[in-house]
């Protein structure tokens, strides 16, 4: 997601966006230590798309949880 896409949803979106993303970040964490991960460059979007979302929140100033 581009960072205008997180700006548009509520910060209550937000949070659950990147709860799904910390959730697939570690699956693929797991995939990546036995070996089962084909690209890596998907852990890198993981990350990028986690550190969009908490800035986001933190310029709408809202908590984070």
């Amino acid at each position: 997601m581009k960072a205008k896409e997180w700006r548009e949803l509520t910060p209550e979106e937000i949070r659950q966006k990147n709860k799904e993303l910390l959730e697939e970040l570690f699956n693929l964490r797991m995939r990546s230590a036995s070996g089962q991960l084909e690209s890596t460059a998907a852990l890198g979007k993981i990350k990028r798309d986690i550190a969009r979302a908490k800035t986001v929140l933190r310029e709408k100033g809202v908590k984070e949880q």
